[in-house]
């Protein structure tokens, strides 16, 4: 028997599977009638400018949200948050903002399980609006339709260089200084947005000594003298008090990085989504001393309230 090898489709395939389609018809007995496709009709549905495939897919992804939001709604029928809390973030958040904000959720709430779905920002909205997620925690400015947006968290960005860099000495130091030294820049991301803004006058004189990928990449190299780099300042204290790394204010610009608290304005949140929102409101450390603000009230949807609230979905 040989192997079965299966690959996306392409244009080219049209013939093949319109004649996949008429054998499949013809074994199921339908009338010509009941099949009314052909090559431009498969064209246009597979490969034009917005395939019927992407349509069904994307209401598919919707109808399973639907379906895993009314199974947590069951669930959900006592007071006591159980089941799964479906968060998003990027890198940074989830290694230097989140852990001791879970590790105090999980305290609390030991029936959770705690689903972290870990990318980009405008990743974690498109999750959000499909509902596949319950919360996210995104950089802000959030542009987004029918989200709630509450912003929770505020940090500097600040000069990150090795412990005996020259700059490093310094109280605080110009954009101008910086460029005199080789930039190691992150590779995407809301610190590379503004890195790319702030360096802009200066593109002749830039040197960047590398782009990568993560913030412990960046730390790493940073610490070991191939380049300096901006950073929220709370993301390096901790190497910064161990004296790897120094981290000076910048003199000529306030740069920060905001992060906000996001959930769909439409959904009913399960109780242990409630319970992240609920906490984080009430003002973990972790919020409180980067500048957290309160996020306004909410409330949970009670069990005469769902049938409603789906229909509205």
């Amino acid at each position: 028997m040989s192997d079965i090898h299966i690959r996306p489709g392409v244009e080219d395939d049209i013939p093949v599977i319109l004649a996949l389609i008429h054998g499949l018809a013809e074994y199921e007995k339908a009338r010509p009638e009941e099949v009314p496709v052909n090559q431009a009709v498969l064209r246009e549905s597979l490969f034009g400018a917005r395939p019927a495939g992407e349509v069904l897919f994307e209401y598919a992804n919707r109808l399973l949200a639907l379906r895993g939001e009314s199974l947590r709604a069951v669930v959900d029928q006592d007071n006591t948050p159980r089941g799964v809390l479906a968060i998003g973030a990027n890198e940074a958040t989830c290694l230097y903002v989140l852990p001791e904000t879970f590790s105090e959720y999980r305290r609390r709430y030991s029936d959770v399980q705690i689903s972290i779905y870990r990318n980009f920002s405008h990743k974690i909205l498109e999750r959000l609006q499909d509902g596949l997620i319950d919360v996210g925690i995104v950089t802000m400015p959030v542009k987004a339709s029918r989200l709630v947006v509450k912003r929770i968290f505020h940090d500097r960005l600040v000069l990150m260089t090795g412990p005996d860099h020259p700059l490093g000495q310094l109280d605080s130091v110009s954009v101008e200084a910086m460029v005199d030294y080789p930039i190691i820049l992150p590779k995407a991301g809301h610190t590379r947005k503004t890195m790319d803004k702030l360096f802009r006058p200066y593109q002749s004189q830039l040197r960047i000594a590398m782009e990568l990928p993560s913030i412990a990449m960046i730390k790493a190299f940073v610490a070991s003298g191939m380049g300096i780099s901006l950073i929220s300042e709370s993301f390096a204290r901790k190497e910064c008090r161990a004296g790897d790394l120094r981290l000076v204010p910048l003199s000529d610009t306030d740069l920060s990085r905001e992060l906000a608290l996001v959930y769909h304005q439409d959904r009913t949140l399960p109780r242990s989504a409630m319970a992240f929102i609920e906490m984080v409101r009430n003002g973990l450390p972790r919020f409180r001393s980067a500048g957290a603000f309160e996020i306004e009230g909410t409330r949970l949807m009670e069990s005469h309230e769902l049938d409603a609230n789906f229909l509205e979905f």
